[in-house]
Formats: C-alpha cells, sequence, structure tokens
C-alpha cells in the first residue's frame, strides 16, 4: 500500500507546518487566531469543503466548521482540534524562535496543536484526491480559545459532536499511548482583599492582600497529591499599584486537575473552603470554566481496539491512557460521544520554550490517522 505522505514528499508539508509557526495566535488575541483560522480556511476551500465561520464570542476568535465532500448522509466523523496556543505575540522573536535542530522542528504551537491540525487536513485532503468523496460525512471544525477552557465554543463544541457518530481529536500525541479518556480540569479565581496603607510611614496600619494571596497559595498547592493524579497549580497572580501603598487587591488564578468523579468533589469542596489567612482581609472564590471528566466507556474503547490493530502494523505499540492534560475531547466524551484523542504529531515541549515536533515521526503519524479515517469510514463504528 502506499503510504499516504510518502518520506519524499515530507519536506513541503514541513514547510507548510513552518508556515503556520509564522502566524503567532495566542488565545486572548483575538485577531491573531482569526489570521490562523484564515490559512486553515483556505486550506479546507482547496478541498472543496463547504465551510461556515461563527464570528468570535467574548473577545475570542472565530469558530470553523468545514464539512468535506460525501456521498453519503446521516452521522459521520468530526475531526476536532484548535489554533490557539499559549505562547504570547512575540515570542517568536525572543525564547522560541522557528528553528530545525536535526529531527526536531521547534517553534511555538507546533506540537500543540498546528501540527496535529495539519497533519489530520493533509492527510484528509490525500485521501479525498486518491478516493473521491467520503462514504459518510466527516466533518472539520477548529476552535480559538481551547488553550484557557473553551468558554466561549464549548457549547458549539458539544451540539456539533452530538450530530455524529465519533470524534477524532488530533492533539499531540502522548508517550506512544492513545488517548482514550481526560482528567477533569477546574478553574478558579482568587481576590484578596485587604486595607491600603502608607508602605513606609504606616505599614502596620495596613493589611497586604499580596502578603495573604502568598500564604494562600502555599495552602493550595500543598493539597496536591501526584501520586493520586490530584494538582492544584497557581499559574497566574497580580496585585498592588504602588510600592509604597500596601497592596488591597491581589487576583490570582487556580488550575485544578481531578482524574475521577471522588476528586472533583473533593477538589470543589477543598476551594469552597478557602479562607483569607490573616485577620482583616477578605477573599472571594470565584469558580470558573470546567472541562468534564471524560472516562472511556465501551464505544471509545472499542475505537481505541481498531487504532492499536492499525498501529501494530505500522511498528507503534500504542498503549490507552487517562490523561491530564485537557482538550476539547473532555467535552465530547463526557458528551457521551466516542472519541479518540491525541492523534496528532509526535514531538514534546508543550507549553515551554522547548516546544518542538519530531519531523521524522510525520510520515508514519500520518498513516496512522489516514488508515484509521479509512477503516471507520469503510465499516462504520
Amino acid at each position: 500500500m502506499t503510504p499516504i505522505l510518502p518520506a519524499a514528499e515530507l519536506e513541503p508539508f514541513v514547510e507548510a507546518l513552518i508556515a503556520w509557526g509564522r502566524v503567532e495566535s495566542p488565545s486572548y488575541d483575538a485577531a491573531a487566531v482569526n489570521r490562523m483560522m484564515d490559512l486553515a480556511t483556505e486550506r479546507l476551500r482547496t478541498m472543496g469543503a463547504r465551510i461556515e465561520r461563527q464570528p468570535g464570542q467574548g473577545g475570542f476568535g472565530d469558530v470553523v466548521t468545514a464539512t468535506l465532500p460525501a456521498r453519503g448522509a446521516g452521522p459521520g466523523i468530526l475531526v476536532l482540534g484548535h489554533l490557539d496556543t499559549v505562547h504570547p505575540v512575540g515570542t517568536l522573536a525572543g525564547p522560541l524562535p522557528l528553528r530545525r535542530e536535526g529531527d526536531k522542528l521547534f517553534g511555538p504551537g507546533l506540537y500543540d496543536m498546528k501540527g496535529g491540525v495539519l497533519l489530520a487536513l493533509e492527510v484528509l485532503a490525500r485521501l479525498l484526491r486518491r478516493d473521491g468523496p467520503f462514504p459518510m460525512p466527516v466533518t472539520v471544525m477548529l476552535v480559538p480559545d481551547e488553550e484557557v477552557g473553551s468558554p466561549s465554543s464549548f457549547r458549539r463544541i458539544v451540539a456539533e459532536a452530538q450530530k455524529h457518530r465519533l470524534v477524532l481529536v488530533p492533539e499531540p500525541s502522548r508517550e506512544q499511548k492513545i488517548v482514550t479518556g481526560r482528567h477533569a480540569i477546574l478553574r478558579y479565581r482568587l481576590r484578596m482583599h485587604g486595607r491600603p496603607s502608607h508602605a513606609g510611614s504606616a505599614p502596620a496600619a495596613g493589611r497586604s492582600a499580596i502578603r495573604g494571596m502568598a500564604r494562600l497559595i502555599e495552602e493550595i498547592e500543598s493539597g496536591s497529591d501526584p501520586a493520586r493524579s490530584v494538582t492544584y497549580s497557581v499559574g497566574r497572580i497580580q496585585g498592588g499599584v504602588f510600592v509604597n501603598v500596601v497592596p488591597v487587591l491581589c487576583e490570582a488564578e487556580v488550575l485544578c486537575v481531578g482524574p475521577s468523579y471522588e476528586a472533583v468533589a473533593e477538589i470543589e469542596a477543598r476551594m469552597a473552603a478557602l479562607k483569607a489567612p490573616f485577620p482583616d482581609l477578605r477573599l472571594e472564590v470565584e469558580k470558573g470554566q470546567v472541562r468534564p471528566l471524560f472516562v472511556a466507556d465501551a464505544r471509545t474503547m472499542a475505537l481505541y481496539q481498531r487504532a492499536r490493530t492499525i498501529a501494530a502494523d505500522l511498528g507503534l505499540d500504542l498503549a490507552a491512557a487517562q490523561w491530564g492534560g485537557g482538550s476539547d475531547g473532555n467535552f465530547t466524551g463526557a458528551a457521551g460521544v466516542p472519541t479518540l484523542d491525541g492523534l496528532g504529531v509526535a514531538g514534546g515541549g508543550p507549553h515551554t520554550f522547548g516546544e518542538h515536533v519530531l519531523v521524522g515521526e510525520i510520515p508514519r503519524r500520518a498513516e496512522l490517522f489516514a488508515r484509521l479515517l479509512r477503516d471507520l469510514l469503510d465499516r462504520p463504528a
């Protein structure tokens, strides 16, 4: 069987990925994310897709939903991905420039998950050219805000997924594992209120919101239990206005991860019970976006078994795993739609200045995605 992406044709794909990498697209910059949506939309148009582009909401970018040419009707396959990244504009010119070192292609968002989205589009385009319209509907949905919990798109994601037979998510591959479940992700915003005073002449008359938050952060993060995959992480904090004023407000954002319903209940109870650590301070705890727990059911595991058989033919021994990193697969899996995640490119360093794709693994990951799609199209799950 001729490979879907022969090694001799790899370099044009890499060049296309580099072009995508040049467009920085942090979640909170709607215009930047929409420039990525423009690139993906143009690629989908060349595939004959019927495209619906919904304007962004809540300050985020647009949502693109593309229906590919198909002979049949009824529930089909949804390919779900995101084009936002955690890297701010300026990362390319600073700590993570696009570069190739041996087999590693470095760049912001290439691994998570521009590489996986582009890989999926490339495979779909080649299957269409080779075999013609699909025997059942295939839809590609691209969202702008996955890295911040998909607050503007999760309802659209669930509604679209429920129209389909199954969902494939080309998020980064994880240590030779197929992602068949995702831990729940809970976000919280904390506000510590203090009392102002002159920090030089009368510091004792004030109550520092920053000092109170610092003490509270230690309390929060001490609840992490990596052995149970329960974690608490304060990833963003801001407070104070002038250094000579005892700070009256300090805000922090907390990301909590729970692998089970019991762990989620534990996290919710613990966060709700937080108190200001010193007198005359006041704490507000606001629960934010939640990625629901996605635990594999029998139908998702049946998908995994089909993928594992195909992978074995390609020399990959793929184990199933429930993963701690969130994805939009949380929403589709929790909604009861069979979902197979982690089908994207191989690499490492997600959310760091070492983020990279393994170029040599791209043809094999493309072949896995192509054969799985073909199998699911020919023998519907």
